[in-house]
């Protein structure tokens, strides 16, 4: 399973915003970016000279490690958008909404994405009582997401529920019962991703 397993701080100090990658430490004033604002690197005080290149590679480099995504992982989303019927950079964010981890981690059973990915993969988490280990498995309107009965990892789980005070609206979730279900697909202001994917178009485009 490939991912990036290099430190998350630093991520979000890259792009200049909490990413939320981890957890409940992003809540508190540990948070790299409440300490240094700044880029990482000799050089992260320095004078950037912006450009319409620049701006789009910043701003697919944001969404894709907003939802912990490779390269070639995100290309191949993009070009599975770019063949829908909709708008290109909405069908994008759609797609990328409705991976099962995002899911998992939107629902609140889980501290952040990456966890979520773990939680997944482990197998923890149950689509229409199906067992499912895939994190990219897209979720589609009335499934319904459960935790496993048997999994020990319920009691971090509920812990992760207590970090979350409102689930999105194509969402509903069951935080006693540990169940959840997507209502509909996301529109796009349903979807609080801070990218302009019309940027990440562009770049594409190219």
């Amino acid at each position: 399973m490939a991912r990036d397993l290099g430190p998350k701080c630093r991520i979000c100090r890259r792009e200049g915003m909490k990413l939320f990658l981890k957890g409940e430490r992003c809540l508190t004033e540990k948070c790299a970016i409440e300490r240094r604002s700044y880029p990482p690197g000799e050089h992260g005080r320095g004078r950037i000279k912006q450009s319409e290149y620049l701006l789009q590679l910043r701003e697919k480099q944001k969404a894709r490690r907003y939802y912990g995504l490779l390269e070639k992982q995100f290309r191949t989303y993009y070009d599975k958008a770019s063949k829908r019927s909709g708008v290109t950079g909405e069908e994008l964010l759609r797609m990328l909404e409705t991976r099962l981890d995002n899911v998992v981690y939107r629902l609140g059973f889980a501290a952040s994405r990456a966890q979520a990915r773990q939680l997944v993969r482990h197998g923890h988490f149950q689509v229409n009582g199906r067992r499912v280990n895939i994190p990219s498995y897209q979720v589609r309107p009335n499934d319904v997401v459960t935790v496993a009965s048997s999994s020990s990892a319920q009691q971090v789980i509920r812990d992760a529920t207590d970090l979350v005070s409102t689930v999105a609206p194509w969402l509903q979730a069951d935080h006693d019962g540990l169940t959840g279900k997507m209502l509909k697909q996301p529109e796009r202001d349903e979807i609080d991703t801070p990218v302009q994917e019309q940027l990440i178009v562009e770049l594409y485009s190219k």
